[in-house]
């Protein structure tokens, strides 16, 4: 089974990586065309594109200037451990064993406004450029028209490679949107984590994000290669609910947290 998850709005280039090991990203080329149309964005730009505060607009400006095509450990880092957030706070990568990290670089694969497709160990530089940004570029006018079949491309590379022919869609719709479904050599099965509130069972942003990051760890940890498998996930107080199960869309439930 293939993994794809969104990136985190939130980095951390402090904390040192578990592992010295790396890799490049594959489409670098590509990263250095965006990078070159966002250097043409003043900070005030930059704000109102990304409806950002002016500080954030003013360090991602830096950003954009000081990025170059010279990774290394000093100015970039591996982006498992690079990103933090909802997601991540799920998976935990800081306490992931030398077995599942290797799993996890076979296995597991991080949408990037920027990067386009980033396996685990592939060190990025910091940035901010999400996937839904109305970005006007060389080949369209936002991220999903510059990216266009490349990304699916990219995915269903490291489908074959990774050995059958399951996608298991943990990314957000925004992120998703860069995949385009239709043309993935293989099946999409996208799981939906639901938790009671109020008497009611409802998709709630932040423990529907911590969920996705759990369940790839659960999915790691367990080497889950199955469908059988992937609907035994029961971190946290979750359960598969079949009622509400579609082959494509197995949904999760929750009790509500007290």
């Amino acid at each position: 089974m293939l993994i794809l998850v969104s990136p985190a709005k939130t980095l951390d280039y402090e904390t040192p990586a578990s592992t010295q090991t790396f890799t490049m990203p594959a489409l670098l080329e590509h990263s250095e065309e965006l990078i070159k149309v966002c250097r043409e964005l003043t900070p005030a730009d930059i704000a109102s594109l990304m409806k950002v505060s002016d500080k954030i607009a003013g360090l991602n400006a830096a950003r954009f200037a000081q990025w170059n095509r010279d990774f290394n450990l000093d100015n970039a880092k591996q982006a498992l451990f690079a990103f933090r957030g909802d997601v991540y706070t799920g998976l935990d990568a800081d306490s992931l064993s030398e077995a599942s990290l290797e799993r996890a670089q076979q296995h597991l694969r991080i949408l990037s406004g920027l990067y386009g497709l980033l396996r685990p160990l592939d060190l990025m530089q910091a940035y901010r450029l999400e996937m839904g940004t109305k970005l006007a570029n060389g080949r369209g006018a936002n991220l999903y028209q510059f990216w266009g079949d490349i990304v699916t491309q990219e995915v269903n590379k490291a489908l074959a490679e990774q050995g059958d022919d399951i996608l298991v869609n943990l990314a957000s719709n925004e992120y998703f949107k860069a995949v385009k479904p239709k043309q993935i050599q293989g099946q999409v099965i996208t799981p939906v984590f639901k938790d009671k509130k109020n008497g009611q069972y409802k998709v709630i942003s932040f423990f529907a994000k911590k969920a996705r990051g759990m369940m790839v760890r659960y999915m790691l940890d367990n080497q889950v290669s199955r469908y059988d498998e992937l609907i035994k996930f029961d971190t946290a107080g979750y359960y598969y609910s079949e009622a509400d199960s579609s082959v494509n869309e197995p949904v999760f439930l929750r009790e509500e947290q007290a």
